[in-house]
């Protein structure tokens, strides 16, 4: 991966709807070069999908501390909530990381579902503070 295709990559990252010919509008490369170029990214599983970006109401970090080795049990449970989008088994002390957008009364459900296995930590995002670049 050279610097070009860092270019093409970081232009998709703020903009997936790009068309080619308008990232080689940017880069000064013609839209069939770039078009080639990802299709290498793609290839070598460099770029694995396409994705947008949701304004999320609510997001929370959760943090899962297992009391007990009912994993599978657990891991099932917490898959069944749409709200997820992240569950991440981590290392260090927590067990699991998710990343979830629920409601006040969907938190709680969750969390009732979950306490028979687990303790928990949750931060809520109050406000994004990452840069918007244009």
């Amino acid at each position: 991966m050279d610097y070009i295709d860092k270019q093409i990559i970081a232009l998709l990252k703020k903009n997936s709807r790009l068309t080619n010919k308008e990232i080689g509008e940017k880069i000064h490369l013609t839209g069939q070069a770039v078009g080639n170029r990802v299709n290498k990214l793609i290839e070598h599983e460099i770029i694995k999908s396409f994705t947008i970006d949701v304004r999320y109401e609510n997001t929370q970090y959760i943090r899962l501390f297992m009391n007990s080795t009912a994993f599978s049990t657990i891991e099932r449970v917490v898959n069944n909530f749409e709200e997820i989008e992240t569950f991440d088994k981590v290392s260090g002390q927590a067990c699991y990381a998710i990343v979830t957008h629920f409601s006040q009364d969907r938190l709680n459900e969750f969390i009732e579902k979950i306490s028979k296995w687990a303790r928990y930590s949750v931060e809520t995002v109050v406000t994004n503070k990452l840069r918007n670049e244009s």
